[in-house]
C-alpha cells in the first residue's frame, strides 16, 4: 500500500479491485460505477489493445502465426487461449507485450480524472505486481462452488476447465494477505452494503487528505 498522505490533494485515489474467475469483481465494479466512481477495466483495456494496437498486432503474429487474427481482423481469442493456456513461458511473452501498453493508457486516463477515488479493476493485480501502485487494494473473494457454476453458465464451458483456469491463478488466501479490504460474494453477505462501507472508508480518507 503506498503512502496516501504523501499524495496530491488533486489526483484521485487509486483503488485497485481483483478477484478470480467468476468471484464477482465486475458486479462490484457496476456498483462502484453506480456509486460515480470511474473503472478503468484493464482486462477490457488489454482485449481492446490487442485487436486495434499495430504494435502488439505485429508481434503477436510473430509469436504465433498470422492466423491468429481472424479473416474480420479480430484476434481469435479461442485460438490464442489454446496455444498459451498451460505454456508459461508463452503466457508471460503476451503479458509483457500487453501490460506496459495497458498501464500507459491507465496513467494518461487517470490523469484526466477529478473524483475522490478511481477503480482499476484486473484479474491478475497481485500476479502482475502492479497493486502496488494503488493506494489501496480490494480483494473480492466467492465461495469455489458458486464460481464454477458461475462461470460455467456465462461461458457455456466444462466444470474442469473452469477448475484449471482458478488454478492459473493465485488462490485467495495468497491475494488477501495483500488486500486492504476483502469483500466476501456468498449468500450470506449481500454485496452492496459491503460495497458501501467501503467506500464510506475511502471517501473519509480522501476527505482527511483534502484537510491536510
Amino acid at each position: 500500500m503506498l503512502n496516501t498522505l504523501s499524495k496530491k490533494i488533486d489526483q484521485p485515489l487509486k483503488i485497485g479491485v481483483t478477484g478470480g474467475i467468476g468471484s464477482g469483481k465486475s458486479l462490484a465494479c457496476k456498483i462502484f460505477r453506480v456509486l460515480q466512481m470511474p473503472v478503468f477495466d484493464a482486462d477490457s483495456e488489454a482485449k481492446k489493445l490487442m485487436n486495434n494496437n499495430h504494435y502488439i498486432r505485429e508481434e503477436l503474429c510473430t509469436l504465433f502465426g498470422n492466423d491468429i487474427y481472424l479473416p474480420d481482423g479480430l484476434l481469435d481469442r479461442k485460438k490464442l487461449a489454446q496455444i498459451i493456456f498451460n505454456n508459461k513461458e508463452d503466457i508471460q511473452r503476451v503479458n509483457n507485450l500487453v501490460h506496459p501498453a495497458v498501464r500507459n493508457h491507465f496513467v494518461d486516463w487517470y490523469a484526466q480524472q477529478k473524483s475522490p477515488y478511481i477503480v482499476y479493476e484486473a484479474a491478475i493485480l497481485f500476479e502482475s505486481g502492479y497493486s502496488v501502485q494503488m493506494d489501496y487494494n480490494i480483494l473480492i473473494r466467492a465461495p469455489i462452488e458458486q464460481r464454477i457454476e458461475m462461470v460455467m453458465k456465462r461461458d457455456n464451458t466444462t466444470r474442469e476447465k473452469v477448475l484449471s483456469r482458478i488454478n492459473n491463478q493465485w488462490p485467495d488466501e495468497k491475494k488477501q494477505a495483500l488486500a486492504d479490504f476483502i469483500i466476501e460474494n456468498d449468500e450470506e453477505q449481500f454485496l452492496i452494503p459491503q460495497i458501501l462501507d467501503i467506500n464510506k472508508k475511502i471517501l473519509s480518507i480522501w476527505q482527511n487528505l483534502q484537510n491536510g
